[in-house]
């Protein structure tokens, strides 16, 4: 570890009793990564506290989907972003399953869905409507979409179900998976240089909402059931003919044998709550300073002193 963390070590047991830290299991906490920077920072951060607390912390590459069994089975301790409109149908299945608990929300309201930067707009002034982007879907065709509109949806592991949306709205876009957020990026990075329209996923908190201004485009308005439901949106034959949730969730999650093996630790997660420009801080740290997630981790920690020693006095 470096010097930074050193210091970190000794500023957390400055503030966690040494009963406290005698009850946790010797058993290392299992960290979930998966592929976008917020949440591997995060996960970092989280488990640097941990160690500081004299835990043994192992990370573990995982599918963001999967995470949710492989949590109720024990075999991975924690979830730190559960985003609703990504991972509420998992989380929910989980949790209906057993083996998993809810361990509460973040100081953060989420959303994700289709998403332009501004100079989009200047080309289909109609937007954020769905129905205008429709009417302009042939400013997005690319040679691989022919004469409809090209949208780049997030990794497939994701499972935004952007092409059911097209398909219960009628719309004239062919979607296309990136296969990591560093690639949506890439394509907002690309067009920027020529102000070429396009429409990608993209999601808040991140650090691209302070880079590229932009909008999400405002579909039928989220109703519960819209999932599960055809009767639920105004399409009453399909599933997906809403947009997501405006004001989703960011939960946190955690095997229900975490309180009882690591009770000082797990005490500390039901503490934890990052805000959205905490979150979004942690992401700009990595896609644009171009930190390592660990180093991003521990100069976010450097400079929150006083957010994560509330924590875990």
């Amino acid at each position: 570890m470096k010097k930074m963390t050193t210091a970190l070590t000794a500023g957390v047991l400055a503030f966690v009793p040494l009963t406290a830290m005698a009850e946790d299991s010797s058993d290392p906490i299992v960290i979930p990564i998966h592929n976008w920077s917020s949440q591997i920072v995060m996960s970092n951060v989280v488990g640097q506290i941990f160690e500081g607390m004299g835990n043994n912390v192992e990370y573990v590459t995982t599918d963001s989907q999967a995470v949710y069994e492989s949590i109720r089975l024990g075999d991975v301790t924690l979830e730190l972003e559960v985003w609703e409109g990504a991972f509420g149908a998992s989380f929910r299945a989980a949790l209906e399953a057993g083996g998993i608990v809810d361990v509460g929300d973040h100081n953060a309201v989420t959303r994700e869905d289709w998403w332009y930067p501004m100079w989009t707009k200047d080309a289909c002034p109609g937007l954020p409507s769905w129905e205008a982007l429709n009417e302009c879907a042939a400013l997005f065709a690319t040679a691989e979409t022919g004469d409809q509109g090209r949208y780049l949806d997030g990794p497939v592991d994701w499972l935004k179900h952007g092409q059911e949306r097209v398909e219960a709205l009628g719309m004239d876009f062919v979607v296309v998976n990136a296969g990591s957020a560093a690639a949506l990026w890439a394509e907002i990075g690309a067009a920027e240089a020529d102000q070429r329209p396009v429409v990608v996923f993209n999601w808040t908190p991140n650090f691209a909402e302070a880079v590229w201004p932009g909008e999400f485009v405002e579909f039928p308005a989220w109703e519960d059931g819209c999932d599960t439901d055809p009767a639920m949106g105004p399409n009453p034959d399909a599933l997906f003919d809403c947009g997501n949730p405006a004001d989703g969730y960011l939960k946190k999650a955690a095997w229900e044998g975490m309180e009882e093996n690591w009770p000082a630790a797990y005490a500390v997660l039901e503490q934890i709550s990052f805000t959205n420009a905490q979150i979004a801080e942690m992401a700009r740290l990595v896609d644009v300073e171009e930190m390592e997630p660990d180093e991003a981790a521990e100069v976010w920690l450097a400079e929150n002193t006083d957010v994560w020693q509330a924590w875990v006095n």
